[in-house]
């Protein structure tokens, strides 16, 4: 009996991976019949811009795989919109090559720092910290956005930067928090209130960051002296409701 149980079990699970595998092909079956239109479709495409002059697409179950080589990494991830775009085409491999200026590391990093200064503006930027690091071209940015605006404009100057080979994305979106929002508005009046930490209010470049996260704060940024830091500190664990203060505020070198 226990034979004839394992024998059915045994030709049941056959049957199962028998039917899985014939409706994988007739998928892959499905897809791969719109493979010439696809590639006709992208390769249209892409001739009718000159930026894509040096790309090249193949089309293989509706799998679209582009090569070559653009000059702006923000280039390569439209090329891959693109393809996204075209009726019937299942998924983009993108492997094209950022093959534009080289820039030495050190100075792409300052360059990019500079650019993101400003590109925030108003009552946000207080609330968003930003951390860029480049490796042989390649740019990893960590931190917090409080909206996914900063985040978006942020990766865009970065993306249109010539030099740029690739970019590795870390910046989180803060938790939708009514409390997280309450919070911040107490940190930035603790903070900004105070006669000694007023004037980093002033210039949209050089703001506290104020960064909550599920009642937690944590403050970014340069300041001119080890006191400014301190008040800030000081400042920070006054604030109601916060459950834990964490100053990484950064002494200017003089």
């Amino acid at each position: 009996m226990t034979r004839k149980l394992n024998f059915k079990k045994l030709a049941g699970s056959l049957l199962a991976v028998g039917l899985l595998s014939a409706t994988l092909m007739a998928e892959t079956g499905a897809a791969s019949r719109y493979d010439s239109q696809v590639q006709t479709a992208v390769t249209q495409k892409l001739t009718s811009k000159s930026q894509y002059n040096n790309v090249k697409a193949s089309v293989e179950d509706g799998i679209v795989t582009l090569t070559g080589t653009v000059d702006l990494y923000q280039r390569k991830l439209d090329a891959g919109k693109l393809a996204r775009k075209i009726h019937n085409a299942q998924g983009v491999r993108n492997l094209i090559t950022v093959a534009g200026a080289n820039v030495p590391d050190a100075q792409l990093e300052q360059k990019l720092a500079t650019k993101l200064t400003y590109v925030r503006s108003g009552y946000d930027i207080t609330f968003d910290y930003f951390a860029l690091g480049v490796k042989d071209g390649v740019v990893t940015v960590e931190g917090q956005d409080r909206t996914g605006v900063g985040k978006d404009e942020a990766l865009a100057e970065i993306a249109n930067m010539p030099g740029v080979k690739d970019v590795i994305d870390s910046v989180t979106v803060a938790p939708v928090s009514n409390f997280d929002d309450g919070l911040r508005l107490r940190a930035a009046r603790a903070i900004y209130s105070d006669p000694v930490l007023s004037k980093y209010a002033i210039d949209p470049a050089r703001p506290i960051r104020i960064i909550i996260a599920n009642g937690h704060v944590t403050l970014y940024g340069v300041v001119n002296n080890a006191m400014d830091k301190q008040v800030a500190g000081i400042r920070a664990g006054q604030i109601f409701g916060a459950f834990t203060v964490d100053n990484k505020l950064e002494v200017a070198k003089s």
